[in-house]
């Protein structure tokens, strides 16, 4: 059947290239629809075998930097993510896992840790890792501009024989969390490509980049490939023709960003989890956002789980606290299953009485923000709460936000992984564009902060979000991992580190053709 399938489609070619009037820009509707249905047709034939690659490689910018300070986002930080090595790693649950560091204590008295550093790790030129490359890296980092925001609470950090001492300006028992930031060998951060511990190193042979499993992993070995040829991709339009094109076999995309990725061909896409929490922000400080029981109302008023389904497409994880739920200081006993009913009743208990439509501030350069607002307006429009979506260019976004001229607004933010939610909540921090003020919210921040049961914590502090709704949680983002179909056999990947079980991982190749 196939046969003649083709033979059939040849000769119908060859006629129409015979009379000399092939003219596809002529075709017309019409004409199309007396055509063979062509998904009728690639259904009768069997599906496309895919053909593995000789090589895995990796797209990056040559000239650009891949110190992980400094280095930019993208696949940047995905090849920097083979060379270097933090003293903890974000699992797939967001926690800190021990990783350079071997151990640790803390004093809550003086906010102090002292970390100490692994025994036997080498750098890939074979120096032993130390202390003291340790605290300048993470020196360098206060000062990045990457970095400077998460490390703002520490006021000293010194280094004595395999110790590193990082005191604190105030309690913090999530601290660990923030010490993923990948180290580099003191001395070498001006190289364009610093050294590090990680298992794999960057290497040029006859002009062609490659990272090269480093014989000095203090892992032990057990990398997939001895070879990663390194293929340069300028901008992003470049990264997604190289994945297009198989010379490249993995990227890592935002996908519900504005500038989402669009591919061609098989792809196998994995999901990391990230702390992007997107969340609608009340304006507490003026009527009718004032009114407590009409903004527990609306927490109760959204359907995370739909939004994350119909617009992010799954990639996303609902939430109705601000800590991710894959985190096991998410409270899940606490949450309340959606229901429209509820809400309606909810709404009408409040008291509210519409004067005027609410504004709900979106910037317009994400397309998939803008849906979600106009759902949301038109769900609380329904339920008798008039919402009218206002979209604005970032600029204008911001300044209305700062000016706090709006009623509600669609937000996002990158939490840090010790879920320290002050920039958020806290009286004149800078996040708080609602500008809510409660010295309760303060105190259970502070709490959590200081807490040796994190968990009941954070408990604690959610119960009292849910019950004065200062913003509204939708869900957090995932990231996701794009590699060509069927080449990458166990990937686990994490927001960090695309290859978190790197020696896990299989990778399928074929063999190289015959000259």
């Amino acid at each position: 059947m196939k046969k003649h399938l083709f033979i059939l489609l040849y000769l119908v070619l060859s006629l129409i290239l015979l009379t000399g009037c092939w003219q596809a820009e002529t075709l017309e509707e019409e004409d199309l629809a007396s055509l063979p249905p062509i998904l009728e047709m690639e259904e009768t034939l069997e599906s496309p075998r895919i053909i593995l690659p000789e090589n895995f490689s990796l797209p990056y910018t040559p000239g650009q930097t891949l110190d992980p300070i400094d280095c930019t986002d993208g696949m940047q930080q995905v090849v920097a993510s083979l060379l270097y090595e933090g003293l903890f790693r974000l699992d797939h649950a967001l926690e800190p896992q021990l990783s350079l560091c071997s151990s640790y204590t803390y004093d809550p008295t003086t906010h102090r840790y002292v970390f100490t550093i692994r025994e036997g790790v080498l750098f890939s030129d074979g120096s032993a890792l130390t202390a003291a490359d340790v605290r300048a890296t993470l020196e360098r980092a206060r000062q990045s501009d990457r970095y400077r925001s998460r490390l703002s609470g520490v006021a000293s950090i010194s280094s004595r024989g395999a110790n590193v001492t990082i005191t604190l300006t105030s309690p913090n028992t999530g601290f660990p969390a923030l010490l993923n930031i990948p180290i580099v060998k003191s001395g070498t951060q001006k190289n364009t490509v610093p050294i590090g511990t990680g298992p794999y190193c960057y290497t040029v042979e006859e002009g062609n980049a490659y990272l090269t499993a480093s014989p000095s992993w203090w892992r032990g070995g057990g990398q997939p490939l001895e070879r990663i040829p390194l293929v340069e991709a300028a901008d992003y339009d470049t990264l997604l023709y190289r994945f297009s094109s198989h010379d490249v076999q993995l990227i890592t995309a935002d996908l519900t960003s504005a500038e989402s990725a669009a591919t061609t061909g098989k792809v196998d896409c994995l999901d990391a989890e990230t702390t992007v929490l997107q969340y609608i922000g009340c304006n507490t400080a003026r009527a009718p956002l004032d009114n407590l029981a009409l903004r527990r109302a609306l927490w109760s008023g959204v359907n995370r789980a739909y939004i994350v389904s119909a617009f992010l497409s799954g990639h996303g994880n609902a939430a109705q606290y601000p800590v991710s739920p894959v985190s096991p200081l998410y409270p899940t006993a606490l949450e309340e299953a959606y229901s429209i009913e509820a809400f309606s009743t909810a709404l009408a208990q409040s008291g509210y009485v519409s004067e005027r439509p609410l504004t709900l501030l979106v910037n317009e350069e994400n397309s998939f923000k803008q849906a979600i607002a106009g759902h949301l307006a038109e769900s609380f429009t329904k339920a008798g709460l008039p919402v009218e979506v206002q979209i604005l260019p970032w600029d204008a976004y911001s300044a209305a936000l700062a000016a706090g001229n709006f009623d509600l607004y669609y937000g996002e933010v990158r939490l840090t992984a010790d879920w320290n939610l002050s920039s958020l909540l806290t009286a004149g921090s800078a996040l708080n564009y609602g500008n809510w003020n409660n010295p309760q919210t303060d105190a259970l921040l502070a709490d959590f902060a200081a807490a040796e049961d994190r968990a009941a914590a954070m408990n604690t502090l959610c119960a009292h979000l849910q019950s004065q709704v200062p913003i509204i949680p939708v869900c957090f983002k995932s990231t996701s991992v794009l590699s060509q179909a069927d080449v990458l056999e166990n990937l686990s990947p994490t927001a960090a580190e695309p290859f978190y079980n790197l020696t896990d991982c299989i990778v399928h190749l074929r063999e190289p053709e015959a000259s």
